[in-house]
Formats: C-alpha cells, sequence, structure tokens
C-alpha cells in the first residue's frame, strides 16, 4: 500500500477509537452506532455485554426502499432515526449511547440522530 493510504487508515482507526473509548453499551443503555459509506447509511444498537446487535436499519433495508427512502440526505437520514427509534420502543429500548464513529455530528449524522430524538430516544 502507498504510504498516504497507511496513513488515512492510521488516523480514522485513531479517530474512531478516540470517540469510542468512553462509550460502552450494556443491556440497560445499549449503544447506537452510525456509519456511512459514500451511498448509504447503516444504524445499528448493540448490546456491548453480549457482543450482539439488537435492531438495524440502513437505506438498503425494506422499509427504506418502500418508503423510496434511499440514497445518502437529510431527509433520509430523520428517516431512518425516526424508524429506528420506533423499532427500540417495540423493543423497550428507550436509553442509549450515541456512537458516531469516525464522522463529525453535523448534517445527515446530526440529522439521524434528531429524527431518534423526536421520537422519544433519550441519549
Amino acid at each position: 500500500m502507498d504510504s498516504s493510504h497507511v496513513r488515512r487508515e492510521i488516523s480514522r482507526k485513531r479517530r474512531v477509537m478516540r470517540v469510542r473509548k468512553t462509550l460502552k453499551g450494556d443491556s440497560a443503555k445499549p449503544r447506537l452506532n452510525v456509519f456511512k459509506s459514500n451511498q448509504h447509511i447503516y444504524a445499528q444498537i448493540i448490546d456491548d455485554e453480549v457482543g450482539k446487535t439488537l435492531i438495524s436499519i440502513s437505506t438498503l433495508s425494506k422499509e427504506c426502499k418502500k418508503a423510496k427512502m434511499t440514497g445518502k440526505s437529510k431527509k433520509v437520514g430523520r428517516f431512518l432515526g425516526e424508524h429506528l427509534a420506533d423499532m427500540a420502543k417495540s423493543k423497550n429500548i428507550e436509553h442509549v449511547v450515541f456512537d458516531r464513529g469516525r464522522f463529525k455530528y453535523h448534517g445527515v449524522i446530526a440529522e439521524l440522530a434528531e429524527g431518534a430524538r423526536s421520537k422519544g430516544l433519550q441519549f
């Protein structure tokens, strides 16, 4: 690999660990992890004690395709957050720890969080 690629990968891992070192999800307060790629957004609620994903949703899921919410925009981020909060309430999850990963709390990530908060998910 080229040295610039290695440096970029190391920087990404440092950013992730800097954010995640203080976050720990458990059964009472699981972790809401968000990832965005060039084309899609992924969000999942994880119980770190067991190492199990409790709920997951993305722009590739059936619910989003049915609602014609594909791509990566603020509108789609808000829809994902609201739908994720509804799914969490159905599983009696009200409190989560928000894990933005290496991404800034800005744009699509912020809209996803605000959508989840608007439906009653607390973090």
